[in-house]
């Protein structure tokens, strides 16, 4: 299969796409993004894109595939809604469209989160944005899936663009095992979160919206898994 990425470069991105990249099932990904993810493999192509409202100038790079992986995202912390809006909202539905353009039967799996709101009665911003782009997703394709993990364990040496994010990194990557014994309903890893997603294409999902538990039990299966 071939696979589409987005947000690569991110903490969820790049789990996921190392998940792609070791599974033998995947034969082709192709990474859009504004940065290089710094990685060389034979399956990997890159496509450098700034406007993530607008996918036009690249859409016909997006024949052929079976699927996209939307990791993109963005804390909503400090953030108008407009602001989090065009990034949570218009960024993944002008993704989607373009793929659907260029490869009509394609699944598009979004990473969402726990405690999104598609009724739009939460108090929390983000949560109700969120659910707004779950269910435009969800209307778009019936091959859309929303994958809303919890608390996610980052790939051993993933990098950040903030020190911040760099620093929870580091604290939470030898935590994992721990965690994952303390609540594994909960938690997941970025790994894991591909190996579904992967999973979701060869074999289908038990939902159309998928918690960190349904995340961590089709990984357990996925081809990649070990």
């Amino acid at each position: 299969m071939r696979i589409i990425v987005f947000g690569a470069t991110g903490m969820v991105g790049q789990g996921v796409l190392d998940a792609c990249l070791r599974d033998d099932v995947v034969t082709g990904v192709l990474v859009v993004g504004r940065t290089p993810t710094g990685r060389s493999h034979p399956k990997l192509r890159e496509v450098r894109h700034g406007d993530f409202a607008d996918f036009t100038a690249v859409r016909e790079q997006f024949a052929g595939y079976d699927g996209c992986f939307y990791c993109l995202g963005t804390s909503a912390l400090g953030m108008s809604e407009a602001d989090y809006r065009l990034v949570s909202y218009d960024f993944p539905l002008a993704a989607a469209r373009a793929l659907l353009a260029a490869s009509p039967d394609a699944a598009f799996c979004y990473v969402s989160g726990t405690g999104t709101d598609p009724t739009g009665k939460s108090r929390m911003m983000w949560a109700r944005v969120k659910g707004e782009t779950e269910n435009a997703l969800l209307e778009l394709s019936p091959r859309a899936r929303m994958f809303r993990p919890g608390l996610i364990t980052p790939l051993p040496g993933t990098t950040a663009k903030t020190k911040v994010y760099t620093l929870l990194y580091r604290a939470l990557t030898p935590l994992a095992p721990v965690l994952r014994r303390i609540a594994p309903r909960h938690i997941t890893s970025s790994t894991d979160i591909g190996r579904a997603m992967i999973q979701t294409l060869r074999a289908g999902a038990p939902h159309r919206t998928l918690s960190s538990a349904d995340i961590n039990a089709m990984a357990a299966v996925s081809p990649g898994a070990g």
